[in-house]
């Protein structure tokens, strides 16, 4: 398993955000990690990446455990979070740049790394504008090229397509659906059609409990289309 999550409780004082949440993604497997606003999707991700720690339970990403080996996890994961906090007064060049450098990538090597993400991700036209002066999509796309640059194992993405319009959309689905052959991703969306044209299976969160755990394909034959299914179970 590339990423296992056992009985995981998170408190914010007297708030449960997560109630002994339990689900494990395969090595190369596409996961959505879907639920409304507030079921703790986001929570969730944070705890697998390192970024908060858990009140109970235990997360392993490759085998290691994310409380005991957590520097060594943060090597192999590529996480975009929500709201892709982006240096914006960075050259798009000079911000891969330290990302490549953080995962001690350097000179040569470093140069090239941030060339072949921007070819990767498609920036190659605005690759010498400030971050600032970027659309949401490009931004987005910066965000991609960062969580990728170090060629990690495991990719959690939070909403990467939160905000974009329809182009957009459909250009940074493509996008990941390319990635899902060589990488195991954990994705959380509020958008069906994204789910069912990326995922191999869905895990559905409500109020901090999971309430589905299937195939996309299993989930779609209870009803016509999975945007029932996740009103019915999220309700």
């Amino acid at each position: 398993m590339s990423i296992k999550v056992k009985g995981i409780t998170k408190l914010y004082g007297e708030q449960r955000a997560l109630d002994e949440v339990s689900f494990s993604v395969k090595t190369g497997e596409v996961v959505g990690f879907i639920g409304p606003n507030g079921a703790g999707k986001s929570t969730m991700m944070k705890i697998i990446t390192g970024y908060i720690p858990q009140t109970k339970g235990d997360v392993w990403v490759n085998d290691l455990n994310t409380l005991e080996n957590s520097l060594e996890i943060r090597k192999t994961i590529g996480y975009l979070p929500e709201n892709n906090p982006l240096y914006v007064e960075m050259y798009i060049k000079e911000y891969l740049t330290m990302v490549a450098n953080l995962y001690e990538k350097k000179g040569k090597v470093a140069k090239k790394l941030v060339e072949d993400m921007i070819e990767q991700v498609g920036l190659g036209p605005e690759q010498n504008k400030k971050i600032g002066a970027l659309s949401k999509g490009y931004r987005q796309r910066v965000g991609l090229a960062q969580a990728l640059i170090h060629d990690p194992s495991v990719l959690i993405l939070d909403e990467p397509t939160s905000g974009l319009d329809p182009n957009q959309i459909i250009e940074i689905r493509n996008f990941i659906h390319g990635l899902a052959k060589k990488k195991t991703i954990l994705l959380s969306t509020h958008i069906m059609q994204e789910v069912e044209a990326i995922c191999d299976r869905v895990v559905i969160i409500n109020l901090g409990k999971i309430v589905a755990d299937e195939t996309t394909a299993d989930l779609r034959k209870k009803e016509s289309s999975l945007e029932k299914v996740f009103q019915k179970l999220t309700k």
